[in-house]
């Protein structure tokens, strides 16, 4: 196997942070200073980024998402929150809304397109909270217009519900609107980000809102665990990526177009959506999610290169789909060179 995997598609390994930050994390518990400085001064330059008066670190989103819908739900009075049927918490977290919060979920709209405000128009249950993931992962990065996602929030007001943003890629989000992340966070009342993801830190997330509920959900990050005392590596990190990673979202969402008009001229794969509205999208392969998987390891095995980390299965037993996500480890593979691995591992394993 290749000593040293390089990363085309998948997020990558944490970061190698640059001396001059390895320099702030010493001086960071050097004596006279406090440790928790840069986890503070995260807080207030995401707060600043949204627009939004104060954040609060957690160590993982989910535990973050989790306290925002809960808040929501208490303070309307509803304990029933709605969002698309391929929504992170449901799918991925075991449900731990229920478990741990007692809330309901009541799925809105079809699983394999985006949310529409007619979806929503057809749930009955009065809810706390709306729930709106940017971009919505699961079903390849689709995002919904501007107009339309406003459409969203107006029926969540209309219905005295809150609206919470899973922006754990809102970073990759803003160049689809061309607005100003403070104007995309401003739809809403409570925003999660992700520090690892699209920024390529090393894990964390920060919640985002006004005053009052960041002051509540810091109770129950402390309930929950969540109030660490060593988090200021995972701050600096992040702060990295704020300053060298955020700046190039643009840049790779062009090159997802890019090499997403490659593949589709070369005919061997699909890509959805087409052309991508984000660096991330879908790549329809026509071949068995096994298949599929065993060759991205060989993949890997032999020239050291991952191409795809998760392959999800079809309707059809004979097709599959993987994520593909453009990132600063994505920018060093033309278009071409992209093309001729996606058709390696369709012949691999066909």
């Amino acid at each position: 196997m290749s000593g040293v995997q390089r990363s085309v598609g998948a997020y990558g390994p944490p970061r190698r942070l640059p001396h001059f930050v390895l320099r702030r994390m010493l001086d960071a518990v050097s004596p006279g200073t406090m440790p928790d400085e840069p986890v503070a001064a995260l807080e207030r330059r995401v707060a600043e980024l949204l627009g939004k008066p104060r954040a609060l670190f957690f160590p993982t989103g989910t535990m973050a998402q989790q306290v925002a819908l809960r808040i929501h739900a208490e303070r309307t009075g509803r304990h029933a929150f709605t969002a698309h049927p391929a929504n992170h918490l449901d799918l991925w977290e075991q449900r731990g809304y229920a478990v741990v919060h007692g809330l309901r979920y009541q799925p809105a709209g079809e699983q394999y397109r985006l949310l529409t405000r007619a979806d929503l128009d057809e749930v009955k249950e009065p809810v706390g909270a709306l729930l709106i993931e940017l971009p919505q992962r699961e079903i390849g990065g689709f995002l919904p217009t501007w107009e339309e996602l406003s459409a969203q929030v107006a029926w969540a007001r209309d219905q005295g519900a809150a609206v919470h943003l899973d922006g754990a890629r809102i970073w990759e989000s803003q160049p689809f609107y061309d607005r100003p992340h403070a104007e995309i966070a401003g739809l809403f009342d409570t925003v999660y980000v992700s520090l690892y993801k699209g920024l390529e830190g090393v894990r964390g997330a920060v919640l985002a809102g006004d005053e009052a509920t960041i002051e509540y959900a810091d109770v129950w990050r402390r309930r929950l665990g969540g109030a660490i005392p060593d988090a200021w590596p995972l701050a600096l990190a992040a702060m990295v990526g704020l300053d060298e990673v955020l700046p190039r979202m643009a840049a790779f969402r062009d090159h997802a177009v890019a090499i997403a008009v490659a593949l589709t001229e070369r005919g061997v794969v699909q890509v959805l959506p087409d052309p991508p509205h984000t660096p991330m999208c879908h790549v329809l392969l026509p071949v068995p999610p096994a298949a599929a998987e065993a060759a991205g390891h060989m993949l890997t095995d032999e020239m050291g290169v991952v191409l795809f980390r998760r392959v999800g299965a079809e309707s059809w037993p004979d097709r599959c789909r993987v994520e593909f996500t453009v990132g600063e480890h994505t920018m060093g593979f033309s278009p071409d060179e992209v093309v001729a691995l996606f058709v390696d591992v369709v012949r691999r394993a066909s």
